[in-house]
């Protein structure tokens, strides 16, 4: 008798232990995995809200870079993770919701595998031609293409990407054609506008905003609702005349599919001190991102927005990626 009830007091004891260290959480440290290599927005958003997220969550946040195939290789890896809360995908727009249109067999799925935990940043996109071009609007640079079919070409960072789709959302918008010139990365992309090869591109403000200064870019209008800090004086596309045309990136924080509420909820929290913070509000301003906080459910909705409204535009262009 006295070892029976020995044996269900060490039974109790074990549950009640094995209870409070579930409900301990972080217990660990919680890793960032970020889809794409050292640099670039989603990098740098990342490691600004690292630290912050840590001295709320009280355990170091760590930022870990899984490149290659389009944000792929991390999100599948992702998928694949215990659902503890202690690994988190800082997840891009076009990944996260183009991927599925673009990639016949991804090994993931933006609604089954993942739980929304924030939205953190978003980042308008800027319409920019090369000063040769004569067109001093937007609207100009439409009526041009419209009477010259075939003539202007565009650059972007490569087929799939952000400024590919959403150019080509552009050109469904307007009937227009002109030739997309897909290249391995940013950089090139915007020497050859620069250079006078391309006629255009469209690109986030920091990445044109010096070339603009220079007058070695014209640009013509911001892709967002409203006017952009670090270009005063460009219009945006509906005082362009354009108001059904935007276009902003988001970078956003995702956990595997299963994760316990109170840890997303906690995880939610911190990333939302983070982006509260005077260092990160400062920093957030030399890339030219907008903070833009979203909690669980409503992240969720503009992820579920975005697929279905994306894979449109993706399915009748026939974009298909790199």
């Amino acid at each position: 008798m006295k070892q029976t009830l020995a044996s269900l007091i060490g039974v109790v004891l074990y549950g009640l232990t094995t209870m409070t260290q579930a409900q301990v959480f972080p217990s660990r440290p919680v890793t960032l995995m970020v889809p794409v290599a050292p640099g670039g927005i989603l990098d740098t958003v990342a490691r600004m809200i690292a630290p912050e997220m840590g001295r709320t969550l009280g355990q170091t946040v760590i930022v870990e870079n899984k490149p290659g195939a389009s944000g792929n290789i991390a999100a599948a890896q992702l998928a694949r993770t215990k659902p503890d809360g202690h690994t988190l995908l800082v997840g891009y727009s076009m990944f996260h919701v183009g991927n599925p249109s673009m990639f016949p067999n991804l090994q993931w799925d933006p609604i089954r595998d993942f739980a929304s935990v924030s939205m953190l940043v978003v980042s308008p996109h800027v319409i920019a031609v090369n000063p040769s071009v004569p067109a001093h609007s937007l609207k100009e640079l439409v009526q041009l293409a419209q009477a010259r079919p075939g003539k202007l070409s565009y650059a972007s960072p490569g087929s799939g990407s952000v400024p590919h789709v959403g150019m080509e959302l552009f050109k469904q918008q307007n009937r227009l054609f002109v030739v997309h010139i897909p290249y391995k990365g940013a950089g090139p992309a915007m020497q050859d506008v620069i250079g006078g090869t391309v006629d255009m591109t469209i690109a986030t403000p920091p990445s044109l905003m010096s070339f603009v200064q220079a007058g070695r870019l014209r640009a013509l209008a911001v892709a967002a609702k409203e006017r952009h800090p670090l270009l005063p004086n460009v219009p945006t596309t509906a005082e362009a005349g354009y108001p059904k045309f935007e276009l902003e990136a988001w970078v956003a924080l995702f956990a595997p599919a299963g994760t316990p509420s109170d840890a997303v909820n906690k995880l939610a929290a911190a990333a939302q001190a983070a982006l509260r913070s005077l260092e990160v509000l400062e920093k957030v301003k030399t890339i030219g991102v907008s903070v833009r906080y979203l909690p669980p459910l409503e992240l969720d909705r503009v992820v579920r927005s975005d697929l279905a409204y994306w894979s449109k535009v993706i399915r009748e262009a026939r974009i298909t990626a790199d």
